[in-house]
């Protein structure tokens, strides 16, 4: 998948894209309320393998995608099945200082439309942290409902953790976007 916005790229990584996605993971806050903790210098490259090997969607493997802006990758989109019929769930990073200028919300409705239609996805859902605030109201911008709280659900970084469950369907998408 590739496609572009208004100001961004939307492209599967490069090799070339290290430098720019460690600066993004890297940063404590930006991992605060993700599964994992900040990348070291010493995991990096085996991390970042990963997300180089997840160039297209198919039930056997994810896709990760690097926003672009200008030449610099400011996010990280991710896209992977979850076991239901045409089903999908997906996850995003960007870099701390982009935030409020509405580029993950310009990268998330591009990318959910084409899901919805290159795709044929039927439901597109996102699980996030409750307490991730901003990752919440970025889920209700791009239409996406908040569908489920649970409490206590999930064991991260030595504590309980509630999680909120978006969703949204094609008939959900804005005629707009």
């Amino acid at each position: 998948m590739h496609f572009t916005t208004d100001r961004l790229t939307v492209r599967p990584f490069t090799e070339d894209d290290i430098h720019d996605v460690y600066t993004i993971y890297q940063d404590e806050e930006t991992c605060r309320y993700l599964l994992h903790g900040p990348w070291t210098t010493e995991d990096r490259e085996e991390r970042f393998r990963k997300k180089l090997l997840n160039q297209s969607l198919s039930s056997e493997s994810g896709l990760s995608l690097a926003v672009v802006e200008g030449d610099r990758v400011i996010g990280d989109l991710s896209v992977w099945y979850t076991g239901m019929k045409d089903t999908v769930e997906i996850g995003y990073s960007f870099a701390r200082e982009t935030g409020g200028k509405g580029y993950a919300t310009e990268a998330l409705r591009g990318l959910v439309k084409r899901l919805f239609i290159e795709y044929d996805i039927h439901r597109i859902q996102a699980t996030l942290d409750s307490r991730n605030q901003a990752s919440a109201k970025l889920c209700e911008r791009i239409g996406m409902r908040k569908e489920a709280l649970f409490i206590q659900d999930y064991w991260n970084k030595g504590e309980w953790t509630d999680s909120f469950v978006y969703g949204m369907l094609m008939a959900d998408l804005d005629p707009e976007m």
